[in-house]
């Protein structure tokens, strides 16, 4: 806190915020309003409740601020000194204490009686000031005292409206001994003990001013508290504000409960407001508590000091339920060299080692010798016994041995086939990966022990797509209609589930896509997603053109709702970050998607109503790669579509393969269509296939004599018989040229080649030139693949290796086509 780049404002104990703070702000937001805002709004409450209301007739916040009134505060939010008496604040309009407010309103009804009309200046000019009655006896009040009772004013209504413990009081007309005759006030006490003990106790008034005191805390969780503001500051705080209401509430908790640290506070009886606060502060200050090693001998591990963000998880990983420190360390190592090598995209790949070791540690410690804490006692058998429980357990649906109950300790925790399977494979990854590594031997764990610990064998089932019938329940208008009245918040249910269908995505994929996920090419419509799985971001796939106006009437959607909340449309940079299906709650900037949980909700609560049996979103998956497959597409386009890593992968989501005779027709050229587009099964590239007789009737014989040339053969016969060539050697735009099977993978490089030249060009116009000089020849190479696929040649052309000898004298070498030819085929195709 001493660093210069702390901020001073959250130096003091008493801490004043202004107004108009980017994080702690609290004056209202319609401009030139005067009162405080709401905790959890962005207004005062007469204007909140006006905003709420235009908000429910469809109004958007540009047409409220253009309507709304400023309004003068009721009170001051802090009241400035009495013009006459320097250290008493004022209790008017005019400026002056309650004291001298009750003297002008006298002499004001004095001048009237006797017809003369009393001027506030001159009679300001006659007055005296009074000597300041101190800060408030409160002890965890900052505001001055209004009397010699030494309370404020709201703290002196506050006392009278708790029935006045003590009995403190003030004689009557005290205003004038004071004034008048110069005496001191006397104040008299029923139990003047009483009354300093409330002194004490009671708490400050809460106000909207940005006010917070932190007087008669205790240093450390003072300093705690000034801090984790501080740090708040840095951190993004879309959905999580810190009114300084609530703040207050936590330092009345913390003073109310006399801890010296946050991590004292007994949050099970804070303030409900108070908790989460708490926590995230306690995570701010484990980061400086704690270092890595530190976290290790505590017993948990810690996120931040990886610098490791996982969405929905906290961050903190407590591995204090491993009471054998040595099966304990192998863990938090094992942990932590995940994190610095390879962070997990999800928390499952560290929960399920956690588990796993929690099971074997809860066991240990009740049927192995001196509770597992040596071992060196640990033998192949205490494995196999460990194995034996979790496999009867798994089988008779009994508790775990860690985690008897459930959270919230209602339910117990039935273990399943599953869910041994899963924390079996994570603890023997971990004591693999310490056999390996020799960590096992330094601690003296047998190897016998590790290796009596087999792979689960428990393979995770595939989900199967959906039967015809089920297809057609959920894709009907009528049931359509009914999932849509499911969303009463219009948050795009019925447009996530469409675009499911159609595209075949992961849920999160579709339901984290961003505003402008769609774009066109060509004219070719493209979805754009991150496979944030495979770690292939910012991947597009063609979609038809319904879904293309689906999402842009979506997108119309959102960006109303983005103007609505902030009174503007949304810049461009903007339209690449917000939600194209933003949650309703803690999503002030849109930035947030919707859940899967809501999702799955909802859809699971549709589903229900249609008695269609169980069946989850994640099968549309599985529907469309069966579909491609039926409709000529192979695994490797399959694989490509759906965005998986391997073709292994993409055989999971294949169905009813083998008995599909047209799966040995599929040819490697063939894209097509999904069974969410207009036409399913149809080519995406241009243009029909050639049939054979097309491609026979374009053969050219090569028995004749030709000579070879690049990338093909010259057949103009006073070449091949020695003489020279009139047009130069310029083959590849002569018509007695042709080109082979055999060439194809020559031609494909150099594709590649021309287009490696124009991304390096060093303008769009020489990058344009070498596209337009290379078209032509592009053109050929596509009218070759088609010629080839229909003489079923293709996937041997794909596949030919010049290194061997007899590929010479084989089909696809005496198999030619004239390349203008090509070209032209293909561009007449095209047109």
């Amino acid at each position: 806190m001493d660093a210069p780049s702390f901020d001073p404002l959250f130096r003091p104990d008493v801490i004043k915020v202004p107004g108009d703070h980017p994080v702690y702000g609290w004056i209202c937001g319609v401009p030139e309003c005067q009162r405080g805002r709401e905790a959890t709004a962005d207004f005062c409450f007469n204007h909140d409740v006006e905003w709420r209301d235009l908000k429910r007739e469809g109004r958007g916040l540009d047409a409220f601020l253009k309507n709304a009134r400023p309004l003068p505060a009721v009170s001051w939010h802090d009241p400035p000194d009495c013009l006459i008496c320097p250290g008493i604040p004022a209790a008017s309009s005019i400026g002056l204490c309650k004291l001298h407010v009750d003297r002008w309103y006298q002499h004001r009804l004095r001048q009237q009686r006797q017809g003369q009309l009393a001027d506030l200046n001159v009679w300001l000019a006659s007055e005296s000031a009074f000597v300041p009655f101190g800060q408030c006896r409160v002890d965890v009040c900052p505001d001055q005292a209004v009397s010699p009772l030494g309370l404020c004013s709201r703290h002196r209504y506050r006392y009278k409206s708790e029935g006045q413990p003590g009995g403190a009081d003030l004689p009557k007309n005290w205003g004038r001994w004071l004034a008048d005759l110069g005496k001191p006030v006397p104040v008299t006490y029923t139990d003047e003990a009483r009354f300093r003990r409330w002194c004490t106790e009671t708490g400050p008034i809460a106000r909207m001013n940005g006010c917070l005191s932190l007087l008669r805390l205790r240093p450390l969780v003072k300093r705690e508290i000034q801090w984790s503001m501080f740090q708040h500051t840095q951190m993004p705080v879309e959905g999580n504000p810190w009114p300084v209401q609530w703040l207050q509430h936590v330092a009345e908790d913390c003073r109310r409960q006399g801890v010296g640290s946050l991590a004292d506070l007994d949050l099970g009886r804070c303030r409900q407001v108070s908790r989460k606060i708490v926590k995230t502060m306690l995570r701010y200050l484990r980061l400086i508590y704690f270092t890595r090693q530190d976290t290790k001998d505590a017993g948990f591990i810690d996120l931040g000091h990886f610098g490791v963000r996982i969405e929905e998880c906290d961050g903190l990983f407590d591995l204090g339920g491993i009471s054998q420190r040595w099966l304990r360390d192998l863990l938090w190592e094992s942990l932590a060299d995940r994190l610095v090598k390879a962070p997990p995209r999800s928390r499952n790949p560290l929960e399920t080692r956690r588990r796993g070791c929690m099971e074997l540690s809860a066991y240990l410690e009740a049927q192995a010798p001196a509770g597992g804490h040596d071992p060196t006692l640990l033998t192949a058998d205490h494995m196999i016994d460990f194995l034996t429980d979790q496999r009867h357990r798994a089988g008779h649906g009994l508790p775990s041995l860690a985690f008897p109950t459930q959270r919230g300790g209602q339910k117990p925790t039935r273990m399943t086939k599953m869910s041994v399977g899963q924390l079996l494979n994570g603890l023997r990854q971990l004591l693999r990966e310490a056999l390996e590594s020799g960590e096992a031997e330094r601690t003296g764990l047998h190897r016998a022990f590790i290796v009596a610990l087999p792979a689960s064998g428990i393979k995770s089932g595939r989900r199967r797509p959906f039967p015809d019938d089920v297809a057609r329940a959920l894709a009907r208008p009528d049931n359509l209609a009914r999932l849509a009245t499911g969303d009463p918040g219009d948050r795009g249910l019925q447009d996530a589930w469409e675009m499911l269908v159609f595209t075949g995505r992961r849920c999160k994929e579709v339901l984290n896509a961003r505003l402008n996920c769609i774009s066109r090419h060509n004219g070719v419509p493209l979805f754009w997603h991150d496979q944030t799985k495979v770690g292939n971001l910012d991947a597009a796939i063609r979609i038809p053109e319904r879904l293309y106006q689906t999402i842009e009437r979506r997108q119309a959607t959102t960006i109303a709702r983005f103007v609505q909340r902030q009174g503007r449309e949304p810049s461009v940079e903007e339209r690449s970050q917000i939600a194209l299906f933003p949650r309703r709650t803690a999503n002030r900037e849109c930035l947030k998607g919707v859940s899967y949980g809501w999702f799955h909700r909802l859809f699971r609560a549709w589903v229900i109503t249609l008695d269609i049996g169980h069946c989850v979103p994640h099968q549309t998956r599985h529907t469309l790669a069966t579909q491609l497959l039926r409709n000529g597409a192979d695994l490797t386009h399959v694989k490509r579509y759906l965005g998986q890593v391997s073709e292994r992968m993409a055989e999971h989501y294949v169905h009813l393969a083998h008995t599909d005779p047209r799966l040995n027709d599929a040819l490697n050229a063939i894209w097509v269509a999904g069974p969410g587009a207009a036409e399913p099964g149809s080519l995406l590239t241009t243009g029909e296939p050639m049939t054979r007789e097309e491609a026979e009737a374009m053969l050219v014989d090569l028995t004749r004599k030709s000579t070879p040339a690049e990338g093909g053969f010259c057949t103009f016969q006073p070449v091949v018989d020695g003489n020279a060539c009139p047009w130069k050697l310029n083959c590849h735009n002569c018509d007695k040229f042709v080109m082979t099977g055999a060439d194809l993978v020559y031609w494909h490089r150099k594709r590649e080649q021309w287009r490696m030249l124009a991304e390096r060009a060093p303008d769009s116009a020489t990058a344009d030139y070498l596209h337009e000089a290379f078209e032509p020849t592009a053109r050929a190479i596509t009218g070759l693949e088609r010629a080839l696929e229909a003489v079923g040649l293709l996937e041997e052309a794909l596949a030919l290796d010049l290194r061997r000898p007899q590929d010479y004298f084989g089909r696809v070498w005496s198999t030619a086509f004239r390349a203008q030819e090509l070209a032209r085929e293909d561009s007449g195709a095209a047109a």
